[in-house]
């Protein structure tokens, strides 16, 4: 008899299925081509699971206390910066972007471990926060997830999360105030510190003009400027460039593009138009390339192979904060990880003649996914339609947003005339395409059909509304586009 699942092994599924795309993500930011980001990302997923276990079982614990660390994400990011510079120290540099090399030679890398207290204050504010205060932070400011996104993976209540959201933003600042006052500093700086703290204040504040030209000259005023300004838009960039350090700005912009993707506020660019920020790193291609199906494969079984924890070290040196450590965080009860479900691969039903009508295949009853999880559901079973009492209307655009030798990604958008409570797509491929991974929406596949069903966040469309999910999948001779879309079991026409 096989053994069951454990709920160790659930959570750590979970763990990668909510991570291992923004880990990715940077590593392809990182690396000079899509072998090195998919070998780096499944290294550093490694290496962050396991300097957290090693922190969890006691090596940093002191008198009980828990010790200080990043949330999950911010920690797994910083694991691909150290093991990008472990790499440049080995001999593996030529794998690495050609700027990640100069900017990990150079003072600005030295900071990330250096002493304590020069460190950015992004980054040692983050870790001063009790861990579900940061995971909030980071999830809601840095990876742009919708409310009921974040509430969900932290166990919130989506009524008050926008409450506690600004009771962490607050929180944040004051350590970040704190630890900018504690920072080894000159006289002039000194000097400007209780004003700084008083301009940042409130979006009515002037700066008064000697101030504004020491901001422009002075790097370590204006990185506290950044952090402790919560008004104008300015937190996220300054997070994700405190934390993460090289790339920050470049990732932090390809969140808010995921994030508009899975919002429906629009679809990716075309493939030539993937500009990000000036910023290094911004230039490089599309997060998911070449061997990106192979290494989430066996990353998935890396995932399932060690202890994950709920945060750890990555060498940048955090210790017990005084105060935050003991204090209750806001966003309690804590993270909550949803059980996805295994992907399994249902096997390949011949395509019918031209001849002959084409059914849409049954599907099954799957369970809900995280927005960018991967979940791909036997088929087989019947599925009742969403509760939709009349036909839709509707027409369906299919995008090809890039292609690489063996696998592509693409989007689909549908619009319908007529408002949905719930929603289901299905469509066929004529080449034998097979999809791996799908965001703002659950799928399933069988032979040539593939279904895919609405997320929870996204489930209702209005009257002439669209509704829009991507994925990835691979391909062997041809790649031609897909047809025969659907809605609800109601034939779309096509708006190519």
């Amino acid at each position: 008899m096989p053994d069951l699942p454990t709920p160790q092994d659930a959570t750590e599924a979970a763990l990668f299925s909510e991570c291992w795309d923004a880990v990715l993500s940077y590593a392809d930011l990182c690396t000079a081509g899509s072998a090195a980001a998919s070998q780096l990302a499944s290294q550093a997923f490694s290496t962050g699971i396991r300097e957290a276990r090693d922190a969890e079982a006691g090596t940093f614990r002191i008198a009980g206390r828990r010790p200080a660390r990043l949330p999950r994400i911010p920690l797994l990011l910083t694991a691909v910066r150290t093991t990008a510079a472990a790499w440049e120290e080995s001999g593996q540099g030529h794998k690495l972007d050609p700027d990640l090399r100069l900017w990990l030679n150079s003072d600005k890398a030295a900071r990330y471990t250096g002493a304590p207290l020069q460190r950015p204050l992004a980054l040692r504010g983050l870790r001063d926060l009790q861990e579900p205060d940061a995971a909030l932070l980071w999830l809601a400011e840095v990876e742009a997830l919708p409310p009921a996104v974040v509430a969900r993976r932290l166990g919130l209540d989506p009524a008050t999360l926008s409450d506690e959201l600004i009771q962490v933003r607050g929180l944040f600042r004051d350590r970040c105030q704190r630890n900018h006052l504690d920072t080894p500093m000159d006289a002039q700086c000194r000097s400007y510190a209780r004003l700084l703290d008083a301009v940042t204040r409130s979006a009515a504040a002037d700066t008064p003009p000697d101030l504004s030209r020491h901001l422009a000259t002075c790097v370590q005023c204006a990185e506290a400027a950044a952090c402790l300004r919560l008004h104008g838009g300015g937190l996220p960039g300054a997070l994700a460039g405190g934390v993460i350090g090289w790339g920050g700005l470049a990732y932090l912009e390809r969140r808010r593009r995921a994030a508009e993707v899975r919002l429906g506020a629009g679809r990716p660019e075309p493939a030539d138009a993937d500009a990000g920020p000036p910023n290094p790193g911004a230039h490089k291609a599309r997060v998911v390339r070449n061997g990106l199906l192979v290494a989430a494969v066996l990353v998935s079984l890396l995932a399932l192979a060690v202890s994950m924890m709920p945060g750890g070290s990555t060498g940048d040196g955090g210790t017990v904060a005084d105060d935050p450590s003991d204090r209750q965080p806001v966003a309690g009860p804590g993270f909550s990880a949803p059980v996805t479900a295994a992907t399994q691969r249902p096997s390949k039903s011949p395509e019918p003649s031209e001849s002959s009508p084409r059914a849409e295949s049954p599907e099954p009853e799957k369970p809900r996914q995280e927005p960018h999880g991967t979940n791909s559901a036997t088929a087989g079973k019947d599925d009742p339609d969403p509760s939709t009492s009349r036909p839709a209307t509707c027409s369906a655009q299919y995008d090809l947003v890039n292609e690489w030798p063996d696998g592509f990604q693409a989007t689909v958008t549908v619009t319908t005339e007529r408002a949905l409570d719930d929603w289901r797509v299905a469509w066929s491929f004529p080449d034998g395409q097979r999809v791996g991974q799908m965001w703002d929406a659950s799928f399933a596949q069988n032979g040539s059909r593939v279904t895919a069903t609405a997320a929870d966040y996204n489930r209702t469309v209005a009257e002439n509304g669209t509704l829009s999910f991507g994925f990835i999948a691979s391909w062997e001779e041809e790649n031609s586009p897909a047809y025969d879309f659907a809605l609800n079991g109601h034939s779309c026409t096509r708006a190519d």
